[in-house]
C-alpha cells in the first residue's frame, strides 16, 4: 500500500508526536508498505522518513523546488521528486497515494488534509483518509467539523469522509479492512 503520510516539519515538536511518527515509519517498513511524504529531512516528516528507511522501507519524497532550494531535501529517499511549486507536489502526492493519513501538523498539513477532504466529498477520490489522533492533537478540529454538521454548513454524513485513530494498530486495521462506500452528493 502506498501511503501518503501529511505531517509536520518542524524540529521544534518533541514527544509523544516524534515517537508516533518513528513508531508509524517503523510499521510502514515492516509491512512492505510504501511511504510518500513532503520530501524534508526535518520535523516528524525526517523522522518518519528515517524510520521507513531504518526498516529497509522504500520512501518516496516530493517537494518543490523551493524548499530543495533551501536546503531541506532529504535526499536519502528511494525517490525524490522535485516540482515547480505547491500545487504540482500535493497533485503528485494524491496521484500516487492508496490512502492518506495526516499525523499532528501545522498550517501545511492541515491544508493538505482539507484538500483531500474536500475532494473526497465532490467525488474525486474513494481512498481512505484518517487523522492519527496523538494525544488529542485533532479534538479542537474534530470539535470545529462537529460545530458544521450542526450548524448545516456540512452534511452530517460527511463525517464518514474520514476515520479518526489513537493507535497505529486501529490504523492499519481501518486501512486493510477499508471499502469506498457510498456518499451523498454535496449539496449547494
Amino acid at each position: 500500500m502506498r501511503l501518503t503520510i501529511y505531517t509536520s516539519s518542524s524540529d521544534e515538536v518533541g514527544e509523544p508526536y516524534r515517537s508516533t511518527a518513528a513508531a508509524l515509519g517503523e510499521r510502514i517498513a515492516s509491512r512492505r508498505d510504501e511511504l510518500i511524504y513532503g520530501g524534508t529531512a526535518v520535523g516528524l516528516m525526517g523522522v518518519l522518513s528515517a524510520a521507513v528507511r531504518g526498516g529497509g522501507g522504500r520512501v518516496t519524497g516530493v517537494l518543490p523546488q523551493l524548499m530543495a532550494d533551501r536546503g531541506i531535501a532529504d535526499d536519502a529517499c528511494d525517490e525524490l521528486v522535485v516540482t515547480d511549486g505547491m500545487a504540482g507536489r500535493k497533485q503528485v502526492m494524491m496521484d500516487r497515494a492508496d490512502a492518506f493519513v495526516a499525523l499532528p501538523g501545522g498550517f501545511g498539513t492541515l491544508e493538505e488534509l482539507f484538500e483531500v477532504l474536500t475532494l473526497k466529498q465532490l467525488g474525486y477520490h474513494r481512498k481512505p483518509i484518517v487523522l492519527m489522533d496523538v494525544a488529542g492533537f485533532f479534538a479542537p478540529l474534530l470539535g470545529l467539523f462537529r460545530h458544521l454538521f450542526e450548524r448545516r454548513f456540512a452534511n452530517p454524513e460527511y463525517a464518514r469522509l474520514y476515520e479518526v485513530v489513537e493507535h497505529l494498530d486501529d490504523l492499519f486495521t481501518y486501512l486493510d479492512a477499508y471499502e469506498p462506500e457510498a456518499l451523498p452528493t454535496k449539496w449547494f
